[in-house]
């Protein structure tokens, strides 16, 4: 019987640890997913602000659109290379030229809008985002990627873009874009932004970029 209860006892020990084991565990991973993302932005730092209409500010003033606030915010130089109109295709084929122009320590990055709108694949939208990400990344330059919305009531980010951000490990906003535009007193039409929103714009990728280490 003694012998009996021993061996009772030794299961129930054994679950013990590896319970211990794995609370340890999950608390390793949880520390390690919330260090930061991205190298602090030095004081003079550069950030170039790339993508379509949503980020030149259509519906505002210049000096309201979303980039120009994060410069106000940051205190960092926020080069706005927003395009109005432009797709990703015409995207890819720009940007070189602005990184050899502009030389940032970062990119935030939101393309895609105008293919969604005009129905392109999204076979091809990914794959041009893709090359826009290697290219940054192979000249060591972090990337933000913010998610446009599908062509769809009450959407946030197209998979896609979340798709993207798995696989190169970015720092990522999939509803940013989504909720702005279910606001209306944020915007200017139905997929431009208004001063308010463009401001609101500017204070989420603020937060997003602080909470993720780039901004001191």
């Amino acid at each position: 019987m003694i012998k009996s209860n021993k061996v009772l006892h030794i299961p129930f020990l054994h679950i013990r640890l590896l319970q211990a084991i794995a609370v340890a565990l999950i608390t390793l991973l949880l520390s390690g997913c919330s260090e930061p993302k991205l190298e602090p932005i030095k004081y003079g730092g550069t950030i170039l602000a790339f993508g379509d209409s949503l980020t030149f500010g259509v519906g505002t003033a210049e000096t309201h659109s979303y980039p120009a606030v994060l410069s106000e915010l940051s205190g960092l130089n926020v080069i706005n290379a927003g395009i109005s109109g432009e797709t990703t295709e015409s995207g890819l084929k720009r940007l070189p030229l602005e990184l050899d122009r502009t030389s940032p320590d970062l990119i935030i990055l939101i393309e895609g809008g105008n293919d969604i709108l005009q129905n392109k694949s999204e076979l091809s939208i990914k794959s041009n985002l893709r090359k826009m990400i290697e290219l940054a990344q192979s000249r060591d330059i972090p990337v933000v990627l913010i998610g446009v919305p599908q062509k769809r009531l009450f959407s946030d980010s197209a998979p896609l873009f979340q798709e993207l951000a798995e696989d190169y490990q970015l720092v990522f906003d999939g509803t940013l874009i989504g909720s702005l535009l279910r606001s209306p007193s944020s915007k200017s039409d139905h997929v431009h932004f208004n001063t308010e929103g463009y401001r609101k714009m500017a204070e989420s990728i603020y937060k997003l970029l602080s909470d993720n280490g780039a901004l001191l």
